[in-house]
This record gives C-alpha cells, structure tokens and sequence, in this order.
C-alpha cells in the first residue's frame, strides 16, 4: 500500500480480530475483554466497541443513557439481555435496538459456559448523562474532539445548590 492508502485505512479501517482487548474486572459480577474501536478513526458521531462477556459475568452495569442510542450484535455465543425490567435471550445473530431514555435501562450477561462476544455501536452525544437504577447513580460527562472535558460519577442526595459557592 501507499503511504497515502495507509494514512487512509488508518482512518476508517478496524478489524476487531485485530485490535488489543483490555481486561475489565469487577469482582464478582463484572469480567470483559473490551477494545473501542472508534478511537483514532475519522468517526464523528459514531462510537463501536467489541466486548468479550466472561461466562457467567456481566459487561457494565445495569444503566440507561439521556442522549445516545446502542445497537449492540452478537457475534459469538448466547446470553440474557436484561432490558425494562426484564431477561431476555440473546444468541449469536441477535441486534438489539436501544434507544436513550428511562424506558430502556440494559444490561448484557452472559448466562452462559462458553464467552460470549457482541459489537456495540452507538452514537456519541456529547455531553451525556446515564443513570444507574440498581445504585441510584448518575455520571455526566461531556468530550470535545475526542478529548474527556468533565466526567462525573454521584448520587442525587450529593447534588450542591445550584448558588453553592458563588459570589
């Protein structure tokens, strides 16, 4: 290839055969190997990820997001996907439509013996606020090309006044 077609595929091109996972671990519910693949491309409003579901782990937590919607694919294996209060299963195949809001918190376990592997993608609304229904948490973040300006984890019962600490 020529440095002009390298430059290129640099830019738009990821395999997630390729890339190098990291290991996420929470004892005793949370065990992924996880890689974000949007990272370093020329993608602006879209964000994708590959996840490897340990068996019988979970990816994150239970959460629902304010402004981005998911699509997550099953590549490999089966599980539960834990959506509005409810389990349901999920096999290699499978694209889950998740759109942002109250009515839709997920999670994906993997209720498996075998892991099970899923592609994410989503859109990148910045800023972004999730909740947490199972802790009761909420993180605010915001990025500016790419770059974290804020994130913030905390309970409703730690929110300051809004004139805290002005003049």
């Amino acid at each position: 290839m020529t440095d002009t077609n390298t430059s290129l595929a640099a830019l738009l091109i990821r395999n997630f055969n390729e890339v190098p996972l990291e290991a996420e671990r929470r004892d005793p519910l949370y065990e992924t190997l996880a890689a974000r693949l949007g990272a370093g491309t020329a993608a602006q409003k879209l964000g994708a990820s590959i996840d490897i579901v340990a068996p019988g782990k979970r990816s994150c937590p239970y959460h629902f997001h304010y402004a981005q919607e998911e699509m997550f694919i099953v590549i490999e294996g089966h599980g539960s996907l834990r959506v509005a209060g409810q389990m349901l299963p999920i096999k290699a195949g499978d694209v889950m439509f998740i759109p942002p809001g109250p009515e839709y918190p997920h999670q994906i376990i993997n209720t498996s013996d075998a892991p099970l592997k899923y592609l994410s993608i989503s859109t990148r609304e910045a800023p972004e606020v999730c909740e947490y229904p199972d802790s009761g948490k909420y993180l605010a973040a915001a990025s500016v090309n790419d770059e974290r300006v804020f994130r913030v984890v905390q309970r409703k019962e730690g929110t300051l006044d809004y004139w805290d600490g002005e003049p």
